[in-house]
This record gives C-alpha cells, sequence and structure tokens, in this order.
C-alpha cells in the first residue's frame, strides 16, 4: 500500500508533491531544502549553513514519523557548489559523528542550479519494518 503525505513540521511544498511517500517498509522523503520552517525562506547564503538546516529538519520529520538515524538507508545531496563540498561535510559531520548508528549510504551530485536558488538539496530513504 502507497501512503503519500505532507509533514506538519515543515513549510509545505511551493509544487504539488508529497514530502512523504510510504510504501510497504520504505519511507522515501522528497528533496529538502535548507529552509526555516516558519518562513520558509533559505538558511543563510552558506552550503555549510544549509546542510546543517537540511540535517535539522530531517530529524524533525524523523521524529514526525517515529524514525530513527537506525532507520536511514540512503541519502542523495545535490549541490551547486562542488568545490565547497567539505561544508557539506562539516554539517554532516557534526550529526553523524554523534551518532551509536552507522551513517546511511550516500550520493552526492554536482548539478547546475536548485529550486528556490538553494546550494544545497538532500533526498533521503528509510526502511522500517512495523
Amino acid at each position: 500500500m502507497r501512503q503519500a503525505t505532507i509533514s506538519k513540521v515543515l513549510p509545505k511544498p511551493a509544487f504539488k508533491y508529497s514530502q512523504v511517500v510510504k510504501v510497504g517498509p520504505h519511507y522515501y522523503l522528497s528533496g529538502l531544502l535548507g529552509q526555516d520552517r516558519q518562513t520558509g525562506a533559505l538558511a543563510g547564503d552558506g552550503v555549510g549553513e544549509q546542510a546543517g538546516r537540511i540535517l535539522e529538519n530531517v530529524q524533525l520529520l524523523m521524529q514526525e514519523y517515529s524514525l530513527g538515524f537506525e532507520h536511514m538507508a540512503m541519502a542523495r545531496i545535490f549541490t551547486t557548489h562542488m568545490d565547497k563540498f567539505g561544508e557539506i561535510n562539516g554539517a554532516w559531520e557534526q550529526v553523524f559523528n554523534n551518532i551509536p548508528h552507522a551513517p546511511p549510504a550516500r550520493t552526492s551530485v554536482g548539478v547546475a542550479a536548485l529550486p528556490l536558488g538553494s546550494k544545497v538539496e538532500i533526498e533521503f530513504t528509510f526502511y522500517k519494518e512495523d
């Protein structure tokens, strides 16, 4: 069975799509931008700031959907600034160096542009058997 939902804790999508789609034990999260939860504005101009906000927001989504880091299977990072990928890694390590679980598999892709002029977008896949 497929369940598509919109988060109650993050900004509403600007376009028609579901933020989270659950199919069996798989949870597919649409790409997250580093947006402020109240205003929807991007959190700062820096790649690291935006990546950090994405990682904060995904943790809120995880709470909302009763998911933990042990359920995070995959992360796909898209950035318009591969030359500053160290800043993304810095934000990543602040989160994943402090959890007892192995980090997810990860793919990183350089792109020409992202929605809202963002410098980083990350999509996540989770696996949780009920």
